[in-house]
């Protein structure tokens, strides 16, 4: 086991972390290597977290009382095949960072989720999904290869071919197998940053189902965007919205084929006052995203078809001190009308407040042990954290789990252990191999703990 880091490493420092959700705010040790060589000196018997940018919603990324490594120094490109677009880097390097740098030379991300703001490492710790899981998968479907300092010290290559068992549960593993030092990544071949946009109203949940389905067949990205004040027969009234890159031909003049954007033009500055998340507040949000959607339509920039919360920065100060949480589940498509139905009853019936939202298909099940997409439907609806919202979560947990469904690790902050045991047919197997490669459970965190994952 590597001793603790000599106080020469880099400094220690506490620090009040918690995930994008800021739903749970605790003390940890922080530190942050800033060279590859330097991680495994910072390893403690006692436990380590890592963390990139700290977008994960819950708590996967802190450790109350303990380590926490802050991976973003190890940002660095080592490689890049101009002909194959295959990029090698370290793992603190963003999404955000590959854009501005390889966007311009017409490569982006095979598959991005929501944020750009997002590092490679924690894309694979989490097996990120975007707008296109259907057509594309997930983000392990564009890792070729990649490098982990296991909990002895040592760094082991991996890929489908090296050590392929411990490779594909590193995805959706929540960094508790090891530290991503390096991930050789398919980027993926663009002629502009624009994509051809297309939105269809739908007058309730089962025609907003069938025309989702209907649309993936033509677009490799959709997302659906429900009316959370909705109920009755117009359940599940909303917006579906999809798009397909545009090629230079069809772009029209004058506008710059490969646009990058900027920072945010817009921060939420502090925690805004809780009071004024209510129900008129949300009506008139709710309202002016169902509008913009209807309305879009024609050219639109990646920016804005990938990245609309990301033009504002830190949005989600908006959600008050007591922050919010983002609940993801996906069910199975038998019987999916029915059982959306019931959820979204649930949802809408219990009193709090639900905002912004998002529908989506997705296709088939990939290799990560604890990868959560699976053929099905999948909704993400934000809660703003208030005294009902946990019983509200832990029943529909229970209805999530009825339906043959589960939740997404990489927004949750409650599910239960055995929940999330009856979700996870896989655990056992990653359970075994987590045994193997990290015996003392060096590599922990809150929700590892929470969920059993980890000491």
């Amino acid at each position: 086991m590597p001793p603790p880091a000599p106080t020469s490493l880099a400094p220690v420092r506490s620090a009040e972390l918690a995930g994008w959700g800021a739903n749970r705010r605790v003390r940890c040790d922080l530190i942050s290597p800033q060279r590859q060589e330097d991680v495994s000196k910072a390893l403690l018997p006692a436990g380590v977290a890592p963390r990139g940018l700290g977008r994960s919603y819950g708590d996967c990324a802190v450790l109350a009382g303990g380590r926490v490594l802050e991976l973003v120094g190890l940002n660095r490109y080592l490689s890049f095949d101009e002909e194959r677009g295959l990029l090698c880097c370290e793992a603190g390097v963003s999404l955000s960072g590959i854009i501005r740098d390889f966007g311009p030379r017409g490569w982006f991300p095979m598959v991005t989720p929501g944020t750009k703001f997002v590092t490679v490492g924690g894309c694979i710790a989490n097996d990120v999904h975007g707008k296109a899981h259907h057509s594309q998968g997930c983000f392990s479907a564009s890792v070729r290869a990649m490098t982990l300092l296991l909990a002895s010290g040592e760094v082991v290559p991996l890929s489908p071919e090296d050590d392929a068992e411990l490779f594909w549960a590193t995805f959706g593993g929540m960094g508790l197998l090891g530290v991503v030092l390096t991930a050789t990544l398919q980027l993926r071949k663009i002629e502009t940053t624009w994509f051809r946009q297309s939105a269809f109203p739908v007058a309730n949940l089962e025609e907003m189902l069938r025309v989702l389905e209907e649309q993936d067949r033509a677009y490799p990205y959709s997302v659906a965007t429900l009316d959370v004040f909705a109920t009755g027969a117009a359940l599940g009234r909303g917006v579906v919205s999809v798009g397909d890159p545009l090629s230079r031909a069809d772009l029209p003049a004058g506008k710059d084929p490969l646009k990058i954007s900027g920072p945010p033009r817009l921060v939420v500055p502090f925690d805004l006052p809780e009071w004024i998340l209510n129900r008129a507040t949300m009506r008139v949000g709710n309202w002016m995203i169902q509008t913009i959607l209807r309305r879009a339509g024609g050219p639109g920039h990646y920016e804005g078809f990938f990245y609309p919360l990301d033009m504002i920065g830190h949005w989600n100060r908006g959600y008050g001190r007591r922050g919010f949480t983002q609940y993801q589940f996906v069910i199975p498509f038998e019987d999916g009308l029915r059982q959306m139905t019931r959820i979204l009853d649930v949802i809408l019936q219990a009193g709090e407040l639900p905002f912004l939202n998002v529908l989506k298909r997705f296709g088939k099940e990939g290799k990560g042990h604890l990868s959560f997409p699976k053929e099905g439907y999948t909704l993400a609806i934000d809660f703003p954290i208030r005294s009902g919202t946990p019983a509200l979560l832990k029943r529909l947990d229970g209805l999530v789990l009825d339906a043959g469904g589960r939740i997404y690790l990489g927004k949750d902050a409650f599910v239960e252990a055995e929940t999330f045991r009856r979700m996870y047919p896989r655990l056992d197997a990653w359970l075994a191999i987590k045994a193997r490669v990290d015996p003392s459970g060096v590599f922990r965190s809150d929700l590892g703990k929470r969920v059993g994952l980890s000491p």
